[in-house]
């Protein structure tokens, strides 16, 4: 159940209702939009009357149940707005959202010594805002390679440090929580743990954002309860992240890569949407076409896999762009971003 305030409402009455809804055993949360602010109540509403809750005080606007089972998750939560996650980086704070302009993300999937910084170097300079690299891989095989670990952390620190750019990087175990949260500007929770309840529980009590990838065969009201657990906990900024879905034809790609989801997300949650060509195709020459088209479909970000040598990449190599196809791409990019309006110019081409 949600409180709707009027615009203007005194902050000294919203706390005055939260004291009260405190009273009666419910948790408020106030969420404060670009125009109004909503007081979201956690806990057993079921018998509480709308009509009481609107007698309380004059500046209520309205009162609204929320049917979806996602309850933080869905966009009737913040009163129909869209929410803003900020990302603190060595450059400022980056904001992914449906109003900012399209976040980039690229880089190789596992950290490698003799490339990183290169890459991240390289990738800045084409426009992105955010490198993406594995230091804890997980792959079907036990026998494949497993990301380089701890080390590999020190590795994206020091591309931090040379680049500028936000780190963002998995983790597997939540015993490996705090010193991947020591490294990363966002954690990202991976599509073979969306549904490790556990590790959603201490990822979302920790205080960096969140990107939540879609379990391979998730349907959108099982990821959705997936970034509720995260929201639950107390962790408000979590990005979704579509990165393919398996379907029956995994001939020609790797996966299918669901760009339907942009404007279903959309009516569902407030959230804002990620899109990953590169896993959600599995092949370097459908990543341009998709990653054009969802910026067309409404992406707030997107996240493209970059290698200097994919031939010699440790993982993913077949779905990765060289640098030199990544600044082209950027180039193209842009030309669909500005005429939706969603595009920052790389300073290097202003």
């Amino acid at each position: 159940m949600i409180v709707v305030l009027k615009a203007g409402t005194p902050s000294e009455e919203v706390d005055r209702l939260s004291g009260e809804f405190d009273g009666w055993g419910l948790t408020p949360e106030k969420i404060t939009g670009k125009h109004k602010t909503v007081i979201g109540l956690v806990g057993d509403t079921v018998d509480l009357d709308a009509l009481q809750i609107q007698e309380l005080s004059p500046w209520i606007e309205q009162v609204l149940r929320v049917e979806k089972p996602f309850k933080r998750a869905s966009r009737e939560y913040r009163n129909g707005e869209a929410s803003d996650v900020l990302v603190s980086t060595p450059e400022g704070a980056v904001t992914f959202s449906q109003s900012a302009p399209v976040v980039v993300v690229a880089g190789p999937c596992s950290v490698k010594r003799a490339m990183i910084v290169e890459t991240a170097l390289r990738v800045k300079a084409a426009g992105a805002k955010f490198l993406r690299g594995g230091a804890y891989k997980p792959r079907t095989s036990p026998y494949a390679f497993q990301g380089h670990g701890e080390s590999a952390l020190e590795l994206l620190a020091a591309a931090r440090a040379a680049s500028g750019l936000g780190i963002i990087t998995e983790v597997m175990d939540a015993v490996d929580l705090e010193k991947i949260a020591e490294v990363a500007d966002v954690v990202q929770v991976g599509a073979r743990n969306m549904q490790n309840f556990s590790l959603l529980k201490r990822v979302g009590a920790q205080e960096k954002p969140v990107l939540l990838k879609r379990g391979m065969s998730a349907t959108i009201e099982e990821w959705l309860m997936a970034a509720e657990y995260v929201l639950a906990a107390g962790n408000p900024n979590v990005i979704l992240c579509e990165r393919g879905i398996r379907t029956f034809d995994r001939q020609y790609a790797r996966n299918t890569l669901d760009l339907s989801v942009i404007p279903v997300l959309r009516s569902l949650t407030h959230l804002p949407i990620m899109i990953d060509p590169s896993h959600g195709t599995g092949r370097a020459e459908y990543v341009p076409s998709m990653a054009l088209a969802a910026i067309a479909a409404g992406t707030d970000s997107l996240m493209i896999e970059v290698h200097p040598n994919p031939a010699k990449a440790l993982s993913d190599g077949p779905q990765s762009l060289t640098p030199d196809r990544f600044d082209r791409l950027m180039q193209e990019l842009g030309v669909i971003g500005k005429a939706v309006g969603r595009w920052e110019p790389s300073p290097a081409l202003v």
